[in-house]
């Protein structure tokens, strides 16, 4: 249920009057008038018949479903409406938060509530519902599914998350009734790790506020019981010094000509515990305990009302913040300032309008009151209000849109939702906020993904600096741009924000996938010449479709990665190969288990087991010693094995000369494995698979291992004849000029 707390039953529609009596005698909820009443007090256009209709449909359609509380469920959906009034949201929202259970958990459908309240409602509640059914996954540890599939949702509407919001502040305040306490851990945890981040990210900062202290209490209540406990031993030894700092400021303003109102609060247990947590400090450590915040007139006001502080009482240094200068990205601007007050005792001080106060705490939400001259229009309030929800969501939006799997998705989000932030500049003077410790790299992506995907360097005030350097206040920074798109190696390192580490992956299985694809058409094409056949007189649609893969390109990417064989693809497109290609791969590579067939050695033990030593591969070709230990048979190792320096230090080792057998020589194959480190260009692939073939080597298998801007390396196991067959091919790739280094690997 949407809701999360469950119902007992499901009852026809007439039971409207059993439960309204039911509820009258359990719990205290907004009837009709009063929803009505707060309504019109600040929309005088409303829409009463309505909002009405809406009231009496979500109670109808609930009919005596109840809660865990014993409460009428229908109660849940009014509660849910009284708080979206709080936030003077418009009618259509207030609605669909009255309907926003009923298709779930009635028989409502959509198009009935289309008939009745128009396309918009029905859109918004389908919405909700959607999450609602997401929410449900997340008891099945799909949480990040959920949240990925949330923030796409509300893309459409933003309206969609405010109602879901208000959804679950109602749950949270109800959580208590909810038996399972696993239950109401879980839920606490999402909401501190999802909504409250996400309430936060669109500027609804008192909601945000409630849902942690809520989720904080279920928790981590001894962690919230500890801080209570100091917080209230500070007051006693410092209390006295809010209302002298409270005073003091008003007396200044004063005598400045400054009308003001000045607020002072100790800062929320939740926020205190996790800036512990974050910083790894303990409660002593902690300066700024206590806040205050000065609601002057105007903008103007407010830069004086600083001035005035910072000559009462000595600043700390680096701890001034002007959000009205560089507004955060959603909508929020106040300046922050830190100073030394009475008793020594370090406060910090916000400073705002009451405009800039009212977007602070509501955020996107207050944005629809001003949509609407009829709420009574401020011009500096709208234009404070003039946010734009998609903008304010953009990074996570990006990063839902980047794809990856879930679990990578929650961690960029969590990133993106959790920052505090650093202001630079674009070269033409263009803001970019960013979270503290970001790069140049996580600049790019916020001015454009485009950017971002070109950047291959930046100059930070004029001077070229390395991708990883820390961005600081007042940075002007140039992106260096390449001419093509490209993962930056170490990009991990390099960045702070969701965005970047999101968009580089994008990028990253980008490039892999195109290394793999053009890997893979290169051993089709040699597969076919060796039977005869060319690529490109080859249509492989059909054969594509019978090895189950939709496209040429998918074909060739598997059999990059090494799931499919060249050699199948062959034969799925001309099936007369099979029998030839049976017979190739039927001739059988030197076997372990049968080690004798290919070495022999005149001071072997009748009867003893022979074993080709892993740490060194030998193949035919190679100088080999044998080292026998007792109780275990004759390890075969070739003659310049590192292993071979420890082995002469045990004293029960027996030294046994080995040599190769004639069908060892002549009629086996062995797999031999080389590394290359080959130049990152278009075509080096092609080439090196060339050389391959053309020397009679087949490639089993490869393997692409660390990758630069530059160059990437390359491991080929690679079946020959013999040691002498490897060395050719080494010396043929090593006359390649995009051959930087190659070597046999050994073990």
């Amino acid at each position: 249920m949407a809701g999360g707390d469950g119902v007992a039953a499901k009852v026809p529609a007439g039971a409207l009057q059993a439960g309204a009596g039911a509820a009258a005698s359990r719990s205290r909820y907004l009837r009709q008038f009063e929803l009505i009443e707060r309504m019109r007090d600040y929309d005088p256009s409303l829409d009463e018949a309505m909002v009405n209709r809406a009231y009496v449909y979500a109670t109808v359609k609930h009919g005596s479903q109840t809660r865990h509380s014993g409460d009428p469920y229908f109660a849940h959906p009014i509660q849910v409406a009284g708080i979206l009034t709080e936030y003077k949201l418009d009618a259509a929202t207030i609605v669909a938060g009255l309907l926003h259970d009923t298709i779930e958990d009635t028989d409502a459908t959509r198009s009935e509530i289309e008939a009745m309240f128009g396309p918009q409602i029905a859109d918004l509640v389908e919405g909700v519902t959607k999450l609602s059914q997401l929410e449900i996954q997340s008891e099945e540890n799909k949480q990040a599914q959920n949240l990925q599939k949330f923030i796409l949702a509300m893309s459409r509407d933003v309206r969609v998350l405010i109602i879901k919001l208000a959804d679950r502040l109602h749950n949270m305040r109800t959580l208590g009734h909810l038996p399972a306490a696993a239950k109401r851990l879980r839920i606490s945890m999402e909401t501190l790790e999802i909504y409250a981040p996400l309430a936060r990210r669109i500027g609804m900062e008192k909601l945000a506020r409630e849902l942690e202290a809520l989720a904080f209490h279920e928790a981590f209540p001894e962690a919230e019981a500890a801080i209570n406990a100091r917080l209230e031993q500070l007051r006693i030894e410092k209390g006295a010094n809010v209302a002298i700092i409270i005073q003091t400021v008003l007396e200044v303003f004063e005598f400045a000509g400054i009308d003001a109102r000045v607020f002072g609060r100790e800062k929320q247990a939740y926020s205190i515990w996790r800036k512990m947590q974050r910083k790894s400090v303990e409660f002593s450590d902690l300066a700024d305990v206590y806040a205050f915040r000065v609601i002057v007139n105007n903008a103007n006001d407010c830069y004086r009302a600083l001035g005035l502080i910072h000559q009462t009482w000595r600043c700390v240094p680096d701890q001034l913040e002007d959000y009205i200068s560089n507004p955060k990205p959603n909508g929020y601007r106040s300046i922050h300032t830190v100073v030394i007050g009475p008793g020594n005792v370090r406060v910090e001080i916000q400073i705002r309008t009451d405009a800039m106060d009212h977007i602070a705490e509501n955020g996107v939400a207050a944005h629809w009151r001003y949509k609407n001259e009829a709420y009574g229009f401020d011009e500096e309030m709208a234009a404070s209000a003039g946010l734009d929800a998609r903008e304010a969501t953009r990074a996570l939006l990006e990063i839902a849109e980047h794809g990856g799997d879930a679990g990578e998705f929650l961690e960029h989000a969590k990133l993106e939702m959790y920052q505090d932030h650093v202001f630079a500049f674009t070269p033409k003077g263009a803001l970019i906020p960013l979270p503290h410790g970001a790069t140049p790299l996580d600049f790019a992506y916020a001015v454009h993904s485009d950017v971002g995907d070109r950047c291959t360097g930046a100059k930070i005030n004029g001077v070229e600096r390395p991708l990883r350097t820390a961005l600081r206040n007042g940075d002007v920074v140039e992106i260096i741009i390449g001419d093509r798109v490209a993962p930056v190696p170490g990009f991990e390192a390099l960045t702070k924000t969701g965005r970047a580490k999101s968009a580089q992956r994008k990028l990253e299985r980008h490039a892999r996938r195109e290394e793999f694809g053009r890997l893979g058409r290169d051993l089709v094409a040699h597969a076919l010449h060796r039977y005869g056949h060319e690529l490109a007189s080859t249509a492989l649609h059909d054969a594509a479709e019978r090895l189950g893969k939709a496209t040429e390109e998918e074909l060739f990417v598997a059999v990059g990665e090494g799931a499919l064989k060249a050699s199948a693809v062959a034969v799925a497109a001309f099936p007369g190969l099979a029998e030839r290609v049976r017979k190739d791969e039927n001739r059988k590579p030197m076997e372990r288990e049968k080690a004798k067939l290919y070495v022999r050695g005149s001071e072997l033990t009748p009867g003893v087991a022979l074993h080709f030593a892993e740490c060194c591969s030998p193949i035919p070709g190679d100088r080999i010693i044998g080292v026998q230990i007792p109780n275990k048979g004759v390890d075969i190792h070739t003659i310049d094995c590192d292993r071979l320096e420890t082995l002469e230090a045990d004293p029960d080792a027996t030294w046994v000369d080995l040599a190769w057998t004639p069908t060892a020589l002549n009629r086996t194959l062995a797999t031999g494995r080389i590394i290359a480190t080959v130049e990152n260009k278009r075509g080096v692939l092609a080439e090196l698979c060339g050389i391959i073939a053309e020397n009679e080597g087949d490639i089993l298998n490869l393997k692409l291992a660390k990758r630069t801007i530059d160059f990437f390396d390359m491991i080929f196991d690679i079946e020959v004849a013999d040691a002498r067959h490897l060395t050719n091919i080494l010396a043929a790739m090593r006359a390649s000029k995009a051959v930087k280094e190659v070597e046999r690997v050994k073990g």
